[in-house]
């Protein structure tokens, strides 16, 4: 080795403490250390010698990697050493106190290692590790300590982390050996637990124990050995109590609360649970305030907090019905009043954990409820009743009964922790101020969501109490007692959450004193921000209500005339609340805006849509926008057509004025369109339509209708604007304000047609009135834009065509694809991540076209059809998982497609395509890059075995005599052409090994599950090869060079460009000759992206060297061939003059030989070059994070 250990240590310690250019050169030799395949040989030295400590985990680290990857192809007698010295100097370490804490991080990775070794060794080479191990736990306390963790780390990585690492045969294996041999694990660990004394020692095998749990027989847990106590009784007798173990104690018997047990242990059960609960009751008294107490806790304090919370909710999970039937209830309550008063606690996770159980428990209360024989019982038709129906139910042997008391200081619990629905937007932030939330936490939502659902079901058990609370809690804000912005908040969140759990009576005498009560705080209270929390609640709280808003006409009146006074509101929030609140009950209550309501002259929107302009005057452009969304759920409630399209004129109006004028103004002056106020105006026009056209739906045709061709002539307008601007200014002036104005005009239009073409119910108008005029408007213009101007919007206008009309659209398909498909291949075939919206949409496209129009797709041209599969394949190599999902979906639902065609249809896709799929689907599903998708993966893989296996393929699938003999069965060519190119991806994997995966997919096609195992049993062999075979493929090269001498020269140079790359990442750009302006240094992906024109001009040229002399070879072997023949063709003719001893027939024979041994060497050699480009542009593509498919896709590899 180059480095010396010192020279090492100087380079770990300049990556992890250096900067700029220092740590970069630092990181480049580490890289290189460990690329270097005989750097583990060093790692005794660096482990003896290091100093810094980062270097000895680098160490371990090149050890690990060697073990993971190289170890099966190791001789026996250096995994025997790495075995042995890696033992003694964990015992070195470990027997030595000071050693052990100061080297703690050194032995726990010399422990994972030791693992790793475990993992390839145990129990064929190794069969008496345990046995080895548990005799060393008596030689002294230290590596009996450090022997618990390795037991620890070896059952988590056999019972926990073994999917992903281990094959499904190893894990089986290793499970096996496990339990086989835990008995003597047990007494162990029992030993250790009855005797030790040393603190450390006891937690570790606690520690270790815990691990154990999930997969031990339930013996081992519950019953009493003959030597005294049994495994629960010494956890709590010994442990719980003591506050060095209680944490890792009570997470213990947390794990056996969450078993599956049989009846049989149900009194072991309930003895552990009132004797945990007992010991519990010493240590956090239930009277104890713990909402108060918990902030100022320690951290050990906490954390045994949230271990109760996890231990009772585990076992009443699992064993509730055990304490329930106890004689006496006593366990029963206290320990859901523990869980009540961790409830409280301001800790979100914590309250999680509780708020699942709790849903759990008061669901099924409510089932029993339900459940009721009697109908007059029903908690349905019970609630709101005043006393009688609760009292009644008490008479009944109902589960609830016993849970009164808990059930009510839930409900209180559930009101105090409600949190911000998605809705409300004045919010009290972290200075104390009152604004407008932005962000939508979803982890908020969905915590909003579960508190209602718990509060529902509460109310459902008991509407009295729950109304009782709220009122209280209601009038306490109101004398002063609780006020604050938050309690405020939260008790109106609860109100609001509990829309509909009461019948109509309740909830209307309910509401009516929550609202009187809310607008008389609103009136005493002082300050604009106080004033704005509670209207801000009282908006909410009436929006939940719609069931009370249509039963009361006037009060649904006065609420919306609030509402328009709000929108006048200039306090931060206040008008998006209006808007919003108006939105919610515009649409639940849509019906009664549009009918004429009692001692009223007109319905309540002509009112409305009369007062618009007055009503948003002071609203932003975004606000008004919602306003007409609303107005439009009102009028797609009118059932009379006439009246109907009179309300959308009417709503329309003003818009409508504001887009003739500017209409007229450009059929008179098209320069005014070039102005930045009018293109905003333009822009916010058709935005408004957009939000009318969003919630009025189908009916909108009439104002669709009014402004359509006027509609595609400004977006013709807007184009040639833009593309004006593009030739005076180049691309940069797409991102120019007045530019980007225009663009939206024409994303907003085409969003107007998308969202009226979603809610359309008549398919042949749209087929018609306007599919024909847009796809004039916007295909041609979409092809000639210049790529930064082109709108992904019109790949997703024509997706929703298609999957409106399906077969409606088959006969303008080709139109489609040869105005968008190319220019947007082009667009987005350069790397993975340019023009990302694009790319989605595009890919969503071709599988809507796949999914719609099927039998258009078969009309391709052979070209077209082509890239349509290349995209399918190109989008499965993305790292963006929905482009990589609908790529994968694409290429599944084409061959399920294509196999249920006509016999020569079916014949001639798969036997021009099937290989191609068939290699694209094998190179990321052995790429950890694409992990993500291996169910899809799989799923293709599976589909194409299957029809090959189940003979539904009546035609070849391969497309020349060189690929096999014609006649050969499909099967037998999948299989010998899976096994080759296996073979040359991976090199060092054994035949067997192949035969035997080839095999499995075979047997397993039909059941994917099984499928799925097998294939991911083999990717997870493949780590052991891939990483080695990497490393030393210049030297397999080299090898074949070798064996082939007349061949070397004119391999590719593999080593020379993998050079080439390392250097190019490290390199500024190459400036032009004579230029000598400074450059600084890149990052390697820069670097390398900027160099990539040097990069591939190599490739091109080694490209061209491999080509030529192939060329050469092949013209040889063809002149050869054809003499051969000649002379075959002249024996044929005239047999009885020759004879097989003849010296012409030897000659012929042995010329035939010899031809096939250099057709063969050729053969390799074109295997090996493959390989090589493949694996070369592979490492620039991870290196550099871009992608050269263009390459590939433009030329064959070789001629």
């Amino acid at each position: 080795m180059s480095l010396s250990i010192e020279e090492l240590d100087a380079t770990v310690r300049a990556f992890y403490e250096g900067r700029g250019d220092t740590q970069k050169q630092a990181q480049a030799t580490l890289n290189q250390f460990k690329e270097n395949p005989d750097a583990w040989l060093l790692v005794d030295k660096i482990l003896s010698d290091a100093q810094y400590p980062q270097t000895k985990y680098l160490g371990l680290q090149v050890l690990d990697n060697v073990i993971m990857t190289r170890w099966k192809v190791l001789p026996r007698d250096q995994c025997q050493g790495i075995r042995n010295f890696i033992v003694n100097f964990i015992i070195q370490l470990s027997n030595n106190e000071d050693s052990r804490r100061t080297e703690r991080t050194l032995l726990n990775k010399l422990n994972l290692v030791l693992v790793s070794v475990l993992k390839q060794e145990w129990p064929h080479n190794w069969p008496t590790f345990i046995n080895e191990i548990i005799s060393s736990c008596h030689s002294s306390l230290g590596i009996c300590e450090n022997n618990m963790v390795i037991l620890r780390l070896l059952s988590e990585e056999v019972f926990d982390y073994s999917e992903e690492q281990m094959t499904s045969a190893k894990r089986r294996e290793l499970k096996q050996s496990m339990c086989d041999e835990f008995t003597a694990i047990y007494q162990l660990c029992s030993e250790v637990l009855r005797t030790a004394t040393e603190a450390s020692l006891i937690k570790a095998t606690l520690e270790t124990l815990l691990r154990f749990l999930n997969w031990i027989p339930l013996g081992y847990i519950f019953e009493t050995p003959p030597s005294g106590q049994s495994l629960i009784e010494t956890l709590r007798s010994r442990f719980l109590e003591v506050p060095d173990f209680r944490n890792i104690t009570l997470k213990c018997l947390t794990e056996i609360a969450g078993l599956h047990t049989e009846p049989a242990y149900d009194d072991k059960l309930v003895s552990m649970f009132t004797e945990t609960l007992t010991a519990i009751s010493k240590i956090i008294p239930l009277s104890l305030d713990l909402k108060s107490t918990y902030s100022s806790s320690n951290g050990r304090d906490q954390e045994f907090v949230l271990n109760l919370a996890l231990f009772l909710t585990n076992f009443f999970t699992m064993h509730l019905n055990v304490i329930e039937n106890l004689m006496n209830r006593d366990f029963l309550t206290h320990g859901h009043f523990y869980l009540i008063r961790i409830s409280q606690i301001d800790d979100r996770e914590v309250f999680k954990i509780c708020l699942e159980y709790w849903t759990k428990l008061v669901s099924e209360l409510y089932d029993e409820m339900q459940a009721l024989p009697i109908t007059d019982m029903n908690p349905l038709l019970n609630m709101g009743i005043p006393g009688n129906g609760a009292r009644e139910l008490a008479n009944y042997p109902l589960r609830k009964n016993k849970y009164t008391e808990i059930l009510s200081n839930l409900r209180t619990v559930m009101i105090e922790k409600m949190v911000r629905p998605e809705e409300v937007l004045i919010v009290e932030n972290d200075e104390g101020e009152i604004v407008r939330e932005f962000v939508k936490e979803s982890d908020t939502i969905q915590l909003y969501k579960s508190t209602r659902e718990c509060l529902v079901f509460l109310t459902h058990l008991d509407v009295n109490d729950t109304e009782q609370i709220m009122s209280e809690k209601l009038a306490r804000q109101v004398d002063g007692s609780e006020w604050s912005w938050a309690n405020c908040n939260t008790l109106c969140w609860a109100i609001g959450s509990i829309s509909g759990a009461m019948n109509e009576e309740t909830e209307k005498r309910f509401l009516v004193t929550v609202i009187k009560d809310l607008l008389g705080l609103t009136e005493m209270k002082r300050g604009k921000d106080n004033k704005a929390v509670v209207a801000s609640n009282i908006m909410y709280i009436v929006g939940q209500y719609p069931r009370f808003l249509k039963a009361h006409w006037k009060f649904l009146k006065t609420v919306v005339n609030k509402l328009f006074e709000f929108m006048h509101e200039t306090h931060e929030g206040v008008q998006d609340m209006a808007c919003d609140t108006f939105i919610k009950i515009a649409n639940k209550c849509r019906r009664h805006f549009v009918a004429l309501q009692p001692g009223e002259t007109e319905p309540f929107i002509d009112e409305i849509v009369r007062n618009l302009r007055k009503i948003t005057a002071d609203l932003s452009p975004q606000q008004v926008h919602t306003f007409y969304e609303a107005c439009g759920y009102m009028i797609s409630a009118q059932g009379q057509k006439s009246m109907q399209e009179r309300l959308i004129a009417d709503l329309m109006a003003l818009p409508n004025s504001a887009w003739d004028n500017i209409i007229a103004q450009a059929n008179q002056n098209p320069a005014c369109l070039q102005d930045s106020d009018v293109i905003k105006i333009v822009g916010n026009i058709m935005k408004t339509n957009v939000a009318a056209c969003g919630s009025i739906g189908s009916y909108f045709y009439p104002q669709i209708g009014r402004i359509y061709f006027d509609m595609l002539t400004m977006y013709r307008a807007s184009s040639q604007l833009i593309d004006e601007a593009v030739q005076r200014e180049g691309n940069i002036a797409t991102k120019m304000p007045k530019v980007r104005g225009l663009r939206t005009i024409k994303k907003e239009i085409l969003k107007l047609i998308n969202t009226y073409v979603e809610k359309a119910d008549d398919l042949e108008m749209i087929h018609n009135n306007i599919v024909p005029k847009l796809l004039e408007a916007v295909l041609i213009d979409y092809k000639n834009n210049v790529p930064d101007a082109r709108e992904a919007e019109v790949l997703n206008v024509m997706t929703t065509i298609i999957n409106k009309l399906h077969s409606m659209m088959e006969d303008q398909i080709i139109n489609i694809m040869d105005s968008v498909f190319e220019c947007t291949l082009d667009m987005i075939n350069k790397d993975f991540s340019e023009y990302p919206e694009h790319r989605v949409e595009f890919f969503k496209l071709l599988r809507t076209i796949n999914l719609r129009c099927f039998p258009a797709l078969l009309r391709l041209d052979a070209r077209s059809f082509k890239f349509v599969i290349d995209s399918c394949m190109w989008a499965s190599k993305h790292d963006n998982r929905e482009v990589e999902s609908a790529g994968l979906s694409m290429c599944f639902e084409l061959v399920s497609n294509m196999a249920e065609t006509d016999q020569q249809t079916c014949n001639a896709f798969f036997q021009t395509f099937f290989t191609t799929i068939l290699q694209d689907v094998f190179f990321v599903v052995t790429d950890s890059d694409h992990k993500a998708g291996f169910k899809s993966q799989s799923m293709l893989l599976a589909k194409m075995f299957w029809l090959v296996d189940s003979d539904k393929l009546q035609g070849p699938i391969y497309t020349s005599p060189d690929m096999a003999a014609p006649g050969t069965p499909n099967r037998e060519f999948l299989r010998n052409f899976v096994g080759n190119l296996l073979a040359t991806a991976f090199p060092n994997l054994q035949t067997a090994q192949i035969a035997s995966f080839i095999d499995g997919l075979f047997a397993t096609n039909s059941d994917l599950n099984r499928f799925k195992v097998i294939l991911r049993d083999f990717l997870i062999s493949l780590k052991e090869f891939s990483a080695r075979f990497s490393r030393k493929f210049g030297k397999h090269i080299q090898k074949r060079q070798l064996e082939i001498p007349e061949y070397a020269a004119s391999f590719v140079d593999y080593k020379a460009l993998k050079k080439l790359i390392k250097k190019l990442s490290a390199t500024p750009i190459i400036p032009p000759q004579g230029d000598s302006s400074h450059h600084d240094t890149l990052d390697p992906q820069t670097s390398l992206q900027a160099n990539k024109a040097t990069f591939f001009f190599r490739v091109e040229r080694e490209l061209e060297k491999v080509n030529t002399f192939y060329l050469q070879k092949e013209a040889e072997l063809r002149l050869r061939l054809t003499t051969l023949l000649d002379k075959k063709r002249v024996m044929q003719q005239h047999p009885q003059s020759v004879s097989k001893t003849s010296s012409r027939y030897v000659a012929l024979e042995e010329g035939l030989k010899q031809f096939s041994m250099d057709l063969n060497k050729l053969e390799q050699f074109v295997e090996v070059n493959e390989t090589a480009f493949s694996k070369i542009l592979k490492k620039w593509d991870k290196t550099s994070k871009v992608c050269t498919i263009s390459l590939c896709n433009c030329r064959h590899w070789l001629t």
